[in-house]
């Protein structure tokens, strides 16, 4: 718990510090070396972070998926997010970049859907080899423009074996469209498009737990990202992820991500990284986020809030890399998320868990019709609760056993 909060307070307190942030940059860069193949792929748009408690963990988010963040973590987050939601999203990247998003999910009982969709843009001017400005042709203007990346991700998930005593294995893909659009006056014929596939899974269970909850404290999550063949001879920014996620008491969740990049064409990619990450709960209200990406050649530090406000959630997080300027707001994201509610489903579960201690006490009493009655209506409204099935069963068995004794009883006695 202390280094967690050492970590946030770090990320915090460094920026304000220009001498110390270029001390700290001079240090882990040395340390961290080059990778000669890193921006080697296209659409590097698919590994700009939307934001929200992904961005704020450092993308140590394989495994946790609280929330729309599972869009591009792992995609079979949406089968087993408590809320429907709706996420808007703002990150100012570098310079004059900036990256919106918006993110839809909902569920279904086991069954998960969702969709989002992501531009980047830029301001850009043409300059030749000279440095000078390209002018239009036929015109004395400046050829100017909008470089943009855009990327429209439908998303399916099912969780498979969910039942009370299993969280289950959840499973997903998403299906994505994208664009990346240079203006003709700058550079003809640099505009192209790509059809990609996410793949993920996760599952739950309770590991090292020392507090009483209904939730499961550790998580598995598997992802493969952005696969899709090269486009115009450049391969896209594939990743094979494996994460962990422990929550050792009730407030604190820690986590961690192992990213493999390869290249489907099979060509050299990028040097393996890891991502560490936490979100502490202060309150009901409110969370924070840090985490420490440690890639090699671009090391990065993040951290975040997030607010809970009713219906609303606000999260912003910040972005310590070597690529940030001490402006403003650069490197700085903002995500507001509407809680939509949750379908009736959190309605159902309670009030089939009170159907369920109405028929152990029927049952307890002896009244076995009684019993029986309110544990089918506690199936009927949750058939995933199997301690209610399981006693269904016995209070039947019980009702036949009960028929049969009083059968033997009216027997008539022999001669």
């Amino acid at each position: 718990m202390r280094q967690a909060k050492f970590l946030f307070f770090l990320t915090i307190l460094t920026p304000l510090h220009p001498q110390g942030l270029e001390d700290w940059f001079a240090v882990v860069s040395e340390w961290a070396g080059t990778d000669p193949n890193a921006g080697r792929a296209s659409f590097l748009s698919l590994l700009i972070p939307f934001g929200g408690r992904y961005q704020g963990m450092a993308t140590a988010y394989t495994a946790v998926l609280k929330d729309s963040g599972y869009l591009e973590a792992n995609p079979s987050g949406s089968s087993v997010l408590t809320q429907t939601e709706l996420s808007l999203f703002h990150h100012d990247w570098i310079g004059d970049s900036r990256l919106e998003g918006v993110v839809y999910t909902m569920r279904q009982g086991d069954f998960g859907l969702g969709g989002g969709l992501k531009l980047l843009y830029l301001p850009f001017t043409g300059i030749n080899e000279w440095g000078d400005r390209y002018a239009n042709p036929g015109s004395a203007s400046f050829a100017k423009g909008n470089y943009t990346e855009f990327v429209a991700t439908a998303n399916v998930s099912y969780n498979l074996f969910s039942s009370y005593y299993f969280h289950g294995l959840a499973l997903g893909t998403n299906l994505k469209f994208a664009y990346r659009g240079v203006p003709e006056a700058i550079y003809p014929g640099q505009s192209a498009v790509s059809l990609l596939a996410d793949f993920g899974l996760l599952t739950r269970f309770n590991l090292l737990k020392f507090f009483p909850s209904r939730q499961r404290n550790f998580s598995i999550g598997l992802s493969a990202r952005n696969l899709g063949f090269p486009v115009d001879g450049e391969p896209l920014p594939s990743l094979l992820v494996v994460g962990l996620a422990y929550s050792p008491i009730r407030p604190l969740t820690i986590a961690t991500d192992l990213q493999v990049p390869f290249f489907m064409d099979f060509s050299p990619a990028e040097q393996p990284s890891v991502a560490l990450g936490m979100d502490l709960v202060f309150t009901d209200f409110l969370s924070l986020q840090s985490g420490l990406h440690l890639k090699k050649g671009r090391p990065r530090l993040t951290a975040g809030i997030t607010m809970v406000l009713e219906k609303m959630t606000i999260t912003a997080s910040y972005s310590l890399d070597l690529l940030t300027t001490l402006t403003a707001f650069d490197r700085i994201n903002l995500e507001v998320k509407l809680n939509l509610g949750d379908l009736g489903r959190i309605d159902r579960e309670e009030r089939a868990r009170e159907l369920y201690l109405k028929g152990l006490e029927q049952f307890a009493k002896g009244n076995i019709t009684e019993a029986i009655n309110f544990l089918e209506e506690s199936v009927d409204l949750n058939p995933n609760f199997e301690p209610a099935r399981e006693n269904l069963e016995l209070a039947r068995q019980a009702k036949e056993l009960q028929k049969l004794m009083e059968e033997t009883q009216t027997l008539p006695s022999s001669p």
